[in-house]
C-alpha cells in the first residue's frame, strides 16, 4: 500500500510540508508507505497542449522533463492514493502547483482511475476553502474517489511551529490519513474488479 504526496508550496520545509508530514506519519501508523515530492521554488511551465503525452507509448510522460512531473507520474503508477498539498496564494493554489498539477493530470488522463485522492491547503488566515475546491476538481474529473475528513482539509499558521498549534487542523489531517488508509485496505481486500466503462463519447457544446 502506497500513497504519493505532493508539496506544491515553494518552501520545501514550510507549513504545507509540515501538514503533509503529519499525514505521512499517520499513514505509517496504519501500515501505509508514502513519499513526499516537492514541486520546488523554480518556475514550472504550464501545459502547452502539445499532445505528446497522447502519442502511443507516451502515456503518463510529459514532454517537458525539466521538473518533477514525470518523476511523480512514475511513482503514481504503483500508488493507491494521491494527496495534493499547496500553500494558499490569492485564495488559490500556488501558480507553480497549478501548472504542475495541470500537466500531471493531463499526461495521466485515464491512468489515475479509482486511485484515492485528497487535497490539503495551508494558509496564514483565509482563502483556504477556495484553494481546497480547486484541488478537489482534479480528482472528480479523473474518476478518483475523494477521501474526506471531518472538516475541510486545511491547516493554519505562518511558520511550521504554528501548524502544530492548530490542534483542530492537525486532528483533521490525521483523520484524513486514517480514512485513506482504511479505504485503501478495503479495496485491497475486496478482490472486486474495476467496473467497465461505456464507449467514449466527446461532444462540443455548440453541436
Amino acid at each position: 500500500m502506497y500513497v504519493v504526496l505532493v508539496n506544491g508550496s515553494p518552501h520545501a520545509n514550510g507549513c504545507t510540508y509540515t501538514g503533509l508530514s503529519i499525514i505521512r506519519s499517520q499513514l505509517a501508523e496504519n501500515g501505509v508507505d508514502s513519499d513526499i515530492f516537492q514541486v520546488g521554488n523554480k518556475p514550472v511551465s504550464g501545459c502547452i497542449a502539445c499532445s505528446s503525452c497522447k502519442q502511443p507509448g507516451n502515456a503518463g510522460k510529459c514532454a517537458n522533463d525539466t521538473d518533477m512531473v514525470n518523476t511523480v507520474s512514475e511513482a503514481l503508477n504503483e500508488a493507491d492514493g494521491l494527496i495534493l498539498g499547496t500553500a494558499v496564494h490569492f485564495a488559490s493554489a500556488t501558480g507553480a502547483a497549478t501548472s504542475f498539477f495541470d500537466r500531471l493530470f493531463y499526461c495521466r488522463s485515464g491512468m489515475n482511475r479509482m486511485k484515492f485522492g485528497a487535497g490539503i491547503v495551508s494558509c496564514r488566515r483565509s482563502g483556504s476553502t477556495a484553494a481546497f475546491d480547486q484541488l478537489i476538481k482534479y480528482f472528480t474529473i479523473s474518476q478518483m474517489p475523494v477521501v474526506s475528513s471531518n472538516y475541510w482539509n486545511g491547516i493554519h499558521g505562518f511558520t511550521p511551529e504554528d501548524v502544530y498549534k492548530d490542534l483542530e487542523g492537525v486532528r483533521t489531517l490525521k483523520i484524513l490519513a486514517n480514512n485513506m488508509a482504511y479505504l485503501i485496505k478495503c479495496c485491497k481486500d475486496s478482490g472486486i474488479q474495476l467496473p467497465a466503462e461505456p464507449p467514449e463519447a466527446r461532444t462540443n457544446f455548440i453541436r
